[in-house]
């Protein structure tokens, strides 16, 4: 039977993108190839195991919610995917990917909304990013900046510009990196004040969506399962 290395399956309150504040179920999938300074799911890249697509669609049937989300790690590691996203969608639920501007978004489905997180220079993984994923992007995709300091505010501010992100997707998500010990693993951040974000977008008026992680306001930022 077909199946996929899985994490974890929670249901919770979707924290970021457009669908923020939303009940949602996630699929968190195990493993990633990128080790960004300010990941707070380290414990994905290891941790899991595999369960067949009926048994993934049965613990998200127990929900009441048509939310679906796929994240991980980076969930596109793993080619199965793209078969689950299909037959959650054929089920009728509305389906989200979180992926890192570091795998091809092109294979998914084109009823699944893609949230694309472009890495950028402080992530310490900048030069992982699949520049062509920029020519797959649709009105129903989003693309998310984590920023760590003013460079990588300036540095996303002109890759929107450049490319046009603000017509091209539905929204353009900057998020304030939260500060994170450094692991024999993970760089770690000092983080951004989210004041300072705010600032800077204000000042040149960029018409990108702000977000904070709102499940982190709900819930300690530790907890898993949220």
């Amino acid at each position: 039977m077909i199946g996929i290395q899985i994490n974890e399956i929670f249901y919770s309150i979707q924290g970021e993108s457009t669908w923020a504040g939303l009940p949602c179920v996630f699929v968190r999938l195990r493993g990633c190839h990128l080790r960004c300074g300010y990941c707070d799911t380290a414990y994905a890249f290891t941790e899991g195991q595999p369960q067949t697509f009926d048994q993934i669609i049965e613990q998200v049937q127990v929900h009441p919610c048509d939310l679906v989300e796929i994240t991980g790690g980076e969930p596109l590691l793993q080619p199965n995917v793209h078969a689950l996203m299909t037959q959650l969608c054929d089920l009728g639920k509305t389906v989200l990917i979180e992926t890192s501007g570091a795998c091809d978004i092109s294979l998914c489905d084109e009823r699944v909304i893609r949230i694309m997180d472009m890495k950028t220079p402080s992530s310490g993984e900048v030069d992982r990013n699949h520049w062509e994923n920029l020519n797959h992007l649709t009105k129903h995709d989003e693309v998310k900046f984590v920023l760590c300091d003013e460079a990588d505010y300036l540095w996303a501010k002109d890759l929107v510009l450049q490319h046009d992100l603000i017509s091209k997707v539905q929204a353009v998500l900057f998020s304030p990196a939260g500060p994170m010990p450094r692991t024999e693993e993970l760089a770690g951040t000092t983080g951004l004040a989210i004041q300072s974000l705010a600032k800077w977008i204000l000042a040149d008026a960029l018409p990108v969506r702000l977000q904070s992680q709102l499940h982190k306001q709900i819930w300690d930022p530790t907890t898993r399962g949220v």
